[in-house]
């Protein structure tokens, strides 16, 4: 084979469809919008979720709660995690994320006391559980809010 005698695969290109150009495209005089009505109107149409007139679903369905805008998540990390650093080593956000125990940071990192500590570790987020700080504590670490 060779380069002049490339081809596309049959039927992966087609010839764009040029709406309103005569009779003979197929597609003149109405472009495919059929006869009158709102469809066929330059800015017709209705706005998303309209129903004919018929009360909307989101609007017949009951509105319950409240969503806070300043709500902070946090990326969350148990003490079992932080068993795989060596002794003595210096856990960040950024350490976790480079070994790939956080995916997203969001709004910081939060230590929970799910598991036991084994190592002497400093680790550094943004908040501690209490039962995550007395257990990095009593096995000899130290923790500091970031």
């Amino acid at each position: 084979m060779k380069l002049h005698e490339l081809e596309s695969a049959k039927g992966s290109r087609r010839v764009r469809n040029r709406v309103g150009r005569g009779s003979s495209s197929g597609n003149g005089k109405t472009s495919g919008r059929g006869q009158k009505g709102q469809k066929a109107r330059s800015g017709g149409g209705t706005r998303l979720g309209f129903e004919g007139g018929q009360t909307e679903l989101f609007r017949r369905l009951p509105k319950r709660g409240f969503t806070n805008v300043n709500r902070k998540d946090y990326a969350i990390i148990n003490l079992d995690v932080l068993n795989n650093f060596e002794d003595g080593t210096e856990v960040t956000p950024t350490v976790l994320a480079e070994a790939g125990f956080v995916k997203k940071q969001k709004a910081g990192v939060k230590v929970l006391g799910n598991g036991e500590l084994t190592k002497k570790l400093t680790v550094k987020a943004a908040k501690f559980s209490k039962s995550a700080q007395e257990a990095i504590e009593a096995a000899g670490g130290s923790i500091e809010v970031i």
